[in-house]
């Protein structure tokens, strides 16, 4: 028995060593004109459908990392992404895979006497084998070890776990039940069996001491909120469904025209490569081209490996990238009118949590009937782990005024600049996550700390909860401290390590709300002309007086 408990931790460790903070150097092609067979270095320029890892603590360029002395974390709120899924049925997405895939297939089935050559050859047998949306058994295992780790960087000092404790207690020591933790998530396939995968990694009832074969209290340590995605009711962690802008095409989807209009810039001579293996009477187009790098991403994500990774040089992956960077800076963040909207709700619902207040009346994505009550919206948790969306990542850092990261990716640049801030990958990857700590300090002004501090316990360092009245807070972006200093308006400035007093933080959010103009972003009468997003940044915002009617 010992063991098979014994192999399974062992295995656990070594994926958490995978994912431990390290060092992420600013990208440099070394040779942009050659083929990449690295399969890590490739895999990171695969914007939101890249494989989770952690960034560096100071990527975000926050170079003090470390607790402060006398200062613990006291709570902590994850805002985490559903992982590994297979293609959507957006155009640019999935449609535009199955699109090539087909006409493979349909050419090599009508010309069986003809075939693609070198590098290519595995085309002439081809089959697409992806389904549609659904998360992975990687994706899986990917939001299991995301609870994993949650509970190891949180968990163990939020509730002071005992030697050994590799998961979460529904006791107390003296033996009485705790309060149930409540988790949220939406009704969305992918999105509620990343929840069901998290919980499994954070609560542990498949690596217990005794184990269970049947793991048949594997839900009994806490409740589930599912709120309904899909149709136009209010949702936090799906807040284009309530704002009716947000699906039209011409406001919603301004990025995705962007993305057609930058594939030639960089593709092009990819193309003319694959054309010179293409049998009389194939014909690549840059679209197709196209298709191959993401369904490489997709093969690799649903079964960890594919032919089509290795016929790109560096420089055009990083193309592929800035595609999806300028989708979803100009569908989700500042580039698109409805950027804030999309993000206010659960920013509304972090400052609830964080004032200890129920939200009785909605005047945005926030669904009141679930936000008015203990049992679905309970205050005062240790952690609270939502379960969502990329985009709403996007849209929540917008709301915020974040302005790190509001730098548009180019229209026309190729490659690309590696350092510039808005990288999908380092923000939303598959399993992405974005944690607000609040962190309880006995000092009003603790002296930072430049290194890393792994908290083995929770007064390792001079914290005393009975002493702790100086309240912070601290926010991670897949590791990365954020810098809250770069909060429009200042009210964060003043220190080096990422960290905001807590009134100082309220204070930066007064605004946010009237700034995203809510009912006109989503439901005012304006149209965008533009055919894509022609370069102009809207702040995330509209309104009435901004516009011509």
């Amino acid at each position: 028995m010992y063991s098979a408990i014994n192999a399974l931790v062992v295995s656990l460790a070594a994926s958490l060593v995978q994912a431990s903070p390290v060092k992420i150097v600013s990208r440099q092609a070394s040779n942009g004109a050659q083929l990449l067979t690295d399969l890590t270095t490739i895999s990171g320029y695969w914007g939101q459908i890249s494989p989770y890892i952690d960034n560096a603590e100071d990527y975000f360029g926050v170079q003090f990392v470390g607790l402060p002395s006398g200062c613990q974390i006291e709570q902590a709120h994850t805002l985490q992404r559903h992982a590994n899924r297979f293609p959507t049925s957006s155009e640019e997405d999935g449609v535009n895979d199955e699109t090539f895939a087909s006409k493979v297939r349909n050419f090599t089935t009508a010309n069986p006497s003809t075939s693609f050559s070198g590098p290519l050859a595995f085309l002439n047998n081809y089959e697409y084998i992806m389904g549609e949306s659904y998360l992975t058994g990687l994706g899986a295992s990917t939001e299991f070890m995301a609870g994993a780790q949650f509970w190891n960087r949180y968990g163990r000092t939020l509730y002071n776990a005992s030697v050994g404790q590799v998961s979460y207690n529904a006791s107390f020591a003296n033996g009485t039940a705790r309060p149930k933790p409540v988790l949220r998530t939406t009704s969305q396939s992918r999105i509620e069996n990343s929840q069901i995968n998290w919980a499994l990694g954070f609560f542990g009832p498949s690596f217990q001491v005794v184990p269970d074969a049947t793991v048949a209290n594997a839900t009994s340590d806490f409740s589930v909120v599912v709120i309904p995605e899909g149709g136009t009711e209010n949702n936090t962690l799906a807040s284009y469904d309530s704002c009716s802008n947000d699906n039209v095409d011409a406001i919603g989807y301004i990025g995705d025209a962007d993305v057609y209009t930058y594939i030639p810039v960089y593709l092009g001579s990819a193309t003319a490569r694959m054309n010179a293996y293409a049998p009389t009477g194939f014909q690549f187009t840059t679209n197709d081209t196209y298709a191959m790098q993401s369904i490489c991403a997709y093969e690799m994500g649903y079964i960890g490996m594919s032919d089509f990774c290795t016929l790109f040089t560096e420089d055009e992956w990083a193309g592929f990238e800035n595609t999806l960077d300028i989708e979803y800076y100009y569908d989700y963040a500042y580039g698109n009118p409805t950027g804030r909207a999309q993000g206010i709700g659960y920013v509304q619902e972090l400052l609830a949590r964080l004032e200890n207040q129920f939200i009785l009346s909605s005047n945005s994505s926030v669904n009141s009937t679930y936000d008015n009550n203990s049992s679905e919206f309970p205050l005062g948790q240790l952690f609270y782990a939502d379960l969502t969306h990329d985009d709403i990542i996007v849209s929540v850092l917008t709301a915020l005024s974040v302005d790190y990261f509001r730098e548009a990716p180019s229209l026309t640049q190729f490659p690309p600049d590696p350092n510039r801030h808005f990288i999908l990958s380092h923000m939303t990857p598959f399993g992405g996550r974005l944690i607000t700590e609040v962190i309880g300090c006995s000092s009003a002004d603790p002296p930072p700390v430049q290194n890393h501090r792994t908290q083995y316990y929770p007064t390792q360092y001079g914290y005393n909860a009975s002493d702790a009245p100086n309240k912070f807070i601290r926010m991670r972006l897949n590791n990365g401290i954020i810098p809250l200093n770069t909060i429009r308006g200042g009210a964060c400035d003043g220190r080096i390590d990422g960290m905001c007093a807590m009134s100082s933080f309220l204070q930066s959010q007064e605004g946010s709300y009237a700034l995203s103009n809510y009912d006109f972003a989503c439901f005012g009468n304006y149209t965008i002309d533009n055919v894509g997003s022609q370069g102009q940044d809207y702040d995330g915002t509209i309104s009435a007086a901004g516009i011509e009617q």
